[in-house]
């Protein structure tokens, strides 16, 4: 389906978008989800709101949540409590809320990786400026965009500025997923946006994730509550049946030092088994549920619907480039299947350990405000780190666009 692309949002004015919303969307059916047109923009969602829901007599708002009246018919956009000074924050209608609703399962859709249609020279992309410095020959009429560009590490990650995203044409932007595809790193252009299950939002516009910790009560604190370490290794949602794939993140307002995101490269990951382990664990497949995530979740947030759990393979490939990765996301792994416990236990310490502890395939985005970060969620894992201390006003603040994928691709399906 041809449409344009939220991700606009990101690299266009972030006013382009901005709230409150004085006009409803216009949703029409499409197969796999709904297509969603708001003020001259078009993008692909997997669901839309609930106009018959009733909130129950005895709701009581999560912790960390600023009370609003409750619509009596229809949802709830529902503001996260605030503790920073934002008299002059510059990107309040970017805010964190959640939203009360009951909202039906999301269904499977047939998902087509635009990085098929991408020039696999990616010429097109180069020529926009993002060839390496030494190699870039700009025509006479055209002005050198990129200012620098580097690897992270040789293994994940690279590095460019100078390159306005909203700029790209549909062409550049294939050959951008192409690219990221291959070094493990835009939103209806890559596919279905995802639409979280109780992740705090923009208001008015639910797939754009508004992440804002300003104090120590958040969800991600939750999460590491009582563990010795805030790092969380996963992949953003892989309990649903598409999980996600071409994925943007954008830092509107960061610490003054730390609150770094770490990667991993699962491909990388993969290569470095023995072969007796790759075949081993091509033929298996594991659990990813949801459980852990909302046992925390519930602690500061609502749920639009429930979570699922979904069976699979170990062992995954990508649909273009034909990479495989080991795609065993720590955060919410729980279990092989067809293993005994003791067995499945083993492997799957092992398969952890391996995945957190090789720093050769691991490198660490340093942010700064307006950075992007583009990564496929099929191909890598990453956690935020949480090692920052909160001074007064301080916060992290990012939003994300996360496009839904195909069904993981088992390792041995032709």
């Amino acid at each position: 389906m041809s449409t344009s692309t939220i991700t606009e949002a990101l690299t266009k004015p972030l006013e382009a978008l901005s709230l409150p919303v004085e006009e409803q969307p216009l949703y029409s059916k499409v197969p796999g989800g709904w297509e969603v047109e708001f003020k001259g923009h078009k993008w692909f969602t997997g669901t839309i709101p609930n106009d018959e829901y009733t909130p129950p007599k005895d709701f009581v708002f999560p912790g960390n949540s600023s009370p609003v009246p409750l619509n009596p018919k229809g949802q709830t956009e529902i503001p996260q409590k605030l503790t920073a000074d934002y008299t002059d924050y510059e990107f309040t209608n970017y805010l964190a809320h959640v939203t009360l609703s009951d909202e039906a399962p999301l269904e499977p859709y047939d998902h087509v990786d635009c990085a098929f249609r991408a020039d696999p020279e990616k010429k097109a992309l180069f020529d926009a400026g993002m060839m390496p410095l030494e190699l870039l020959q700009p025509r006479a009429d055209q002005e050198l965009v990129v200012k620098k560009m580097k690897d992270m590490t040789p293994s994940i990650g690279t590095e460019v500025k100078g390159v306005q995203l909203s700029s790209l044409s549909s062409q550049q932007k294939d050959e951008l997923a192409l690219w990221a595809a291959e070094r493990g790193e835009y939103g209806s252009h890559f596919g279905r946006l995802h639409v979280h299950s109780f992740g705090s939002h923009m208001k008015g516009h639910p797939e754009i994730l508004s992440n804002l910790r300003d104090s120590d009560k958040t969800v991600f604190d939750h999460y590491s509550a009582g563990y010795l370490t805030t790092t969380r290794w996963h992949s953003d949602m892989t309990y649903e049946k598409n999980p996600m794939g071409t994925t943007f993140l954008c830092a509107l307002d960061v610490p003054e030092c730390g609150g770094d995101t770490l990667y991993l490269n699962n491909m990388d990951a993969y290569d470095k088994l023995s072969e007796p382990m790759k075949v081993f664990l091509e033929g298996l497949s594991a659990v990813h549920s949801g459980a852990q995530q909302s046992i925390h979740g519930k602690k500061s947030s609502v749920y639009r619907r429930e979570l699922v759990e979904t069976v699979h393979p170990i062992v995954r490939k990508h649909p273009v480039t034909g990479r495989k990765a080991l795609w065993f996301p720590p955060e919410y792994v729980a279990g092989i299947v067809g293993l005994k416990k003791e067995e499945s236990d083993a492997i799957t310490a092992m398969l952890f350990s391996h995945l957190e502890k090789s720093l050769d395939f691991h490198t660490r985005a340093t942010w700064e405000k307006g950075t992007v970060v583009v990564y496929d969620n099929r191909m890598v894992l990453h956690s935020v780190v949480l090692d920052y201390a909160l001074k007064p006003n301080a916060k992290r603040h990012h939003i994300r666009i996360t496009p839904q994928a195909e069904r993981p691709i088992p390792a041995r399906e032709p």
